[in-house]
């Protein structure tokens, strides 16, 4: 379309082709021109058909298969609004101007602008708005995201629409059509399986192209829930609290849960690669390394995505409703370190406990935190902290009223003289509360305790000449005065630390090869140390060494939830498969060593599990379940399980195995008090569960054996139909054998001989 043509008759008649008015937003006008104005050409073509040829020849199938339509005419045609209302003698300098302007992001076409005028008391005004064509569809969709709300002077805000939005506007339907709601799972009770009588938990594994959930039945095989084939593209993972499976799929996530394992919410975000939820399940945060692309006008992606996502990785979803909260253009190269380049730790945004804030850290440049649900910048500024790495929430309020603030701890590398630091930051009010100075540091790693009262910042240090590492424990005590801070010196480099959770014990795993790191696993001797506070202080008491032990070659530690025993476990090694299972609070004598510390080690039992590569832990601590998947290495995988104690319960190998995860579950709603009276009558309720356990052996050893009576009782009615179907058989066919025959006794006999002594003699001649 060339507006050269609407000029050229606006000069002739010197009126205005379109009857505009100031604002876009008298998109009515607009329309009534376009249609005076159709109907004049309509009308014009239709008289000189009928004098020429008459109605002899209909071309109606002939226009409706070739007509042009209205989108394909103007999609490269935009309106423009908010423009000054000058003179016809400024009109020339006035568009000057907003060719300068928006011709930066595209050619318009020759000719391509036209400004209305209309006839005030002899004198022509332009009508406040024009129209402008780019050489393709792409540019006037830029100058929309462009120009649309930039201002233009003081006075003047351009509001810029594409022309087909108007007309789409004027034909909107303004009769209300009720939109089908998708189907959706209808369970009210999405905690049902928490009310099982036997109290039993929940897995979900994933084997081949099968996802099933299964309850755990011990030593007997897990009784499946149910079992879906392609439930997922890629994997699967649990919410914090176990209310939603989250199942992947390339157009994006869907959550799954109830009774009936329908569908609850499904989250579109193209080629989805990680999830994380919010520790309330509140929110959800997707991560895809393809960009939100820019959908055309009609693609069903534009009922999510808003202009402003288009380019986006990370989007924040409010899990009831849907609904896209935020969304981020986070992508892995902003990541990037000078040590590891193109590398991604997630969760990028990590949550405070109780959902109420989120963050995200800009390597050597500040810390940027949100508030939820208005998902906006805590002051509308994020906090500048020079070098800043790393940074972790503390998973807990020191107590649980509504304006207690919230803890964040972060630290800084050495730069330019000044030393390393660590600091503890008070949320919202972004007050530093507590800071503490490092000198010859390499790395840190920030490890809270679950209830917020302990924080160790794990210091990987270097001598002054950088040939050796060693550690230091800055541990904070994070309730008392002033918040002092205990050292703890370590003579060699701590490759792992793991509090106890809900306790003031911790694990750590040393090494003193120097190569440690740099290549792949072998069989490093390492040791295995546990730490505990003296029994007599409590838990203000300085922490001692428990115990060391030499020549270990575990590399992971893994505590049960609720604290008290700790698995150590070798994994990526090629030739080690160790497991060893500890307990703390051991019942029986305690060495004379160990009297005023508060523990008591126990090793209750070691394994092996070839090739194992994951480690879980039930929510309740009774059992923990080892595995090698298949992702790893295709060698026997399958899965264990064990008790706490290290009992083998049961192996199972498993074909294409992938992943086990136990369903967690949501915090306890007993009181300090109620939890304190049920361990007091622990041993009555242990004898009772004993009593459950033996009847539930015996009837299943019942259901065994009627279960071989009957198979043998079905292979003896079998038999005897076959017998008797076949003397039928011989009786027909005058087959007749002799039952005497049959009936002797055949005695076949063997000649065996069997050399005892064998003796050589010499004869001479």
């Amino acid at each position: 379309m060339n507006l050269s043509v609407f000029q050229k008759e606006q000069n002739d008649i010197n009126q205005p082709l379109f009857n505009f008015n100031k604002s876009v937003s008298n998109t009515e006008n607009i329309s009534n021109d376009i249609e005076s104005n159709e109907t004049e050409d309509t009308e014009t073509k239709k008289d000189k058909t009928d004098s020429s040829i008459g109605d002899v020849i209909d071309f109606s199938d002939l226009e409706a298969k070739y007509t042009i339509t209205f989108e394909q005419d103007f999609r490269s045609l935009i309106v423009v609004d908010g423009i000054p209302q000058i003179p016809e003698e400024k009109r020339e300098a006035l568009l000057k101007i907003l060719e300068r302007q928006f011709s930066s992001i595209g050619k318009i076409k020759d000719n391509g602008i036209f400004m209305p005028m209309e006839d005030r008391n002899g004198t022509f005004f332009s009508k406040g708005y024009l129209f402008m064509e780019y050489e393709n569809p792409q540019q006037a969709d830029t100058a929309v995201k462009t120009f649309n709300g930039k201002k233009l002077d003081k006075t003047h805000t351009f509001l810029v629409n594409k022309f087909t939005d108007i007309e789409k506007a004027l034909a909107f339907d303004e009769e209300y059509k009720e939109i089908p709601e998708e189907k959706t799972c209808k369970d009210k009770n999405l905690q049902s399986w928490l009310i099982d009588p036997k109290a039993r938990d929940q897995w979900v594994m994933y084997k081949g192209e099968d996802v099933g959930v299964y309850w755990n039945q011990k030593s007997e095989a897990p009784e499946p829930i149910i079992n879906r084939i392609n439930w997922t593209e890629t994997y699967v993972q649990w919410s914090p609290l176990g209310t939603y499976l989250a199942s992947f799929h390339r157009p994006g996530i869907q959550l799954w849960g109830g009774e009936s394992w329908g569908k609850i919410a499904r989250f579109p975000h193209p080629s989805v690669k990680l999830i994380d939820f919010s520790p309330c399940e509140k929110y959800l945060v997707t991560w895809s390394n393809d960009p939100i692309p820019s959908y055309p006008e009609g693609h069903p992606g534009k009922l999510t995505f808003e202009s402003e996502d288009e380019g986006k990785c990370i989007i924040i979803w409010d899990i009831k409703t849907g609904a896209l909260l935020k969304s981020f253009s986070t992508t892995i190269s902003s990541m990037d370190t000078d040590e590891h380049p193109r590398k991604i730790t997630w969760p990028i945004y990590k949550w405070s406990s109780d959902d109420r804030y989120f963050a995200k850290v800009t390597p050597r440049q500040q810390i940027s935190i949100y508030e939820t649900p208005n998902m906006t910048l805590i002051g509308k500024k994020s906090i500048k902290i020079e070098g800043v790495v790393d940074f972790e929430w503390s998973p807990s309020k020191a107590d649980d009223k509504e304006d207690q603030e919230h803890l964040l701890c972060y630290w800084t590398p050495e730069i330019n003289n000044q030393p390393a630091r660590t600091g503890l930051l008070s949320i919202p009010s972004k007050k530093t509360i507590r800071t503490k100075n490092l000198f010859n540091v390499s790395d840190c790693k920030l490890h809270w305790q679950s209830r917020g009262e302990l924080l160790c910042v794990k210091v990987d240090r270097h001598t002054k000449t950088k040939k050796s590492t060693f550690t230091n424990l800055e541990i904070f005590r994070i309730n008392e005065k002033n918040i002092p801070v205990e050292v703890i010196e370590i003579k060699d480099m701590v490759i792992n630390f793991a509090w106890e959770p809900n306790g003031d014990r911790f694990a750590l795993i040393t090494t003193n090869d120097p190569n440690f790191g740099q290549g792949p696993l072998t069989n490093t001797k390492n040791s295995l140390s546990f730490y505990c506070t003296e029994k007599s202080k409590g838990s203000s008491g300085n922490f001692k060494l428990l115990r060391t032990f030499d020549k270990k070659t575990c590399n992971g530690l893994y505590w049960a939830p609720h604290g008290r025993f700790i698995l150590t476990a070798t994994l990526g090694n090629a030739t080690s498969f160790d497991l060893e299972f500890w307990d703390l609070n051991y019942e029986g004598e305690k060495k004379d060593i160990d009297k005023d510390l508060n523990a008591n080690l126990q090793l209750m039992g070691t394994a092996e599990h070839y090739g194992v590569t994951d480690i879980e832990w039930d929510p309740s601590g009774r059992y923990v379940v080892t595995s090698a998947s298949t992702w790893r290495h295709r060698m026997e995988n399958g899965y264990c399980l064990w008790d706490f104690k290290g009992l083998l319960l049961r192996e199972e190998h498993i074909e294409g195995f992938k992943q086990l995860l136990w369903r967690p579950r949501p915090p306890t709603l007993l009181s300090k008090e109620q939890q304190k009276k049920i361990r007091k009558k622990l041993r009555e309720y242990s004898r009772e569960f004993e009593e459950e356990d033996m009847q539930e052996q015996s009837t299943a050893n019942k259901e065994l054996i009627a279960h071989r009576k009957r198979l043998l009782e079905e292979w003896n009615t079998w038999r005897s139909k076959v017998v008797a179907n076949l003397e039928k058989e011989k009786k027909k066919y005058g087959i007749i054998t002799d039952t005497k025959d049959e009936k002797k006794e055949k005695y076949i006999e063997k000649i065996i001989e069997v050399i005892i002594s064998e003796e050589i003699e010499e004869v001479i001649d």
